[in-house]
């Protein structure tokens, strides 16, 4: 039955949409914004991440470029100045691709290459620094958080700062990094003179590997040159040392980085 604009009915009508009639609105709104929002959100991100990727590939040849260079031992002026400028060009590279995608895996292993090139270049201080960004992206992965901070307090007791790199190597860890963190621990308390504690993480590192059926040759020589003989540990065959979990698309250079855990 139609309503006619003086009846009852309809007078209710009107009541009930100046009533709830905003909230309809403002449901659809929601609901239209959710949807949009979402599809923007999924284009977007996955273009972001494409960009990321392509921009950390051009880094990935670039320090390839730079490391094959460095391996010669022999440059003359001219190719040493030419590995000086591709030096710069790949440490501005990586800071844009930081600046732009700073909480992305591809700027965690950017800093990684940086790092490295900075501790080659025997820029300890600056290698600590790049470490410290790395650490402070929240990837959600208590891996890369271990190899990180590992890598960080390995650098610290590399330029001097024996107490800031106890602080950091002592902070909890995946069980699967504890002999290389108890390694370092015992590396840090041999530079601060306190040879006892410094027996005593080497062991522990020691037997953790054995529980491994691991053994690594340079803690086995550490811990000879403090008058201890290591036991004999028969290292199970095809043992892989550091186990990390899977980082896709940079698994490969995410399982190079946990086998490299000092930068």
């Amino acid at each position: 039955m139609a309503l006619t604009p003086n009846s009852p009915n309809a007078d209710n009508s009107m009541q009930a949409l100046k009533q709830y009639g905003s909230y309809i609105v403002t449901a659809i709104l929601l609901a239209l914004a959710a949807y949009f929002g979402w599809t923007y959100w999924q284009n977007n991100h996955a273009r972001v991440d494409t960009v990321a990727a392509d921009h950390y590939a051009d880094i990935q040849r670039l320090n390839e470029e730079v490391s094959l260079a460095a391996q010669n031992p022999d440059l003359e002026a001219e190719a040493q100045e030419s590995l000086t400028q591709s030096r710069t060009e790949l440490n501005k590279d990586i800071d844009a691709l930081v600046n732009e995608h700073g909480d992305s895996v591809y700027a965690w292993q950017a800093l990684m290459i940086k790092a490295r090139q900075q501790v080659d270049s025997d820029e300890l201080t600056e290698a600590s620094e790049t470490l410290k960004k790395a650490l402070a992206i929240d990837l959600g992965d208590a891996g890369l958080q271990a190899i990180t901070r590992l890598r960080y307090a390995t650098a610290l007791l590399a330029a001097g700062d024996a107490d800031a790199a106890l602080t950091e190597a002592s902070k909890d860890m995946p069980s699967s990094f504890e002999p290389s963190q108890q390694e370092l621990l015992g590396d840090i308390y041999l530079a601060q003179g306190n040879k006892d504690s410094a027996i005593k993480s080497y062991n522990n590192a020691w037997e953790l590997l054995r529980g491994r059926q691991e053994t690594r040759a340079v803690l086995a020589l550490k811990m000879e040159s403090l008058g201890i003989v290591p036991e004999r540990i028969d290292e199970q065959a095809g043992l892989i040392q550091e186990p990390t979990a899977p980082v896709q698309p940079l698994e490969d250079a995410t399982e190079n980085a946990s086998a490299e855990v000092a930068p």
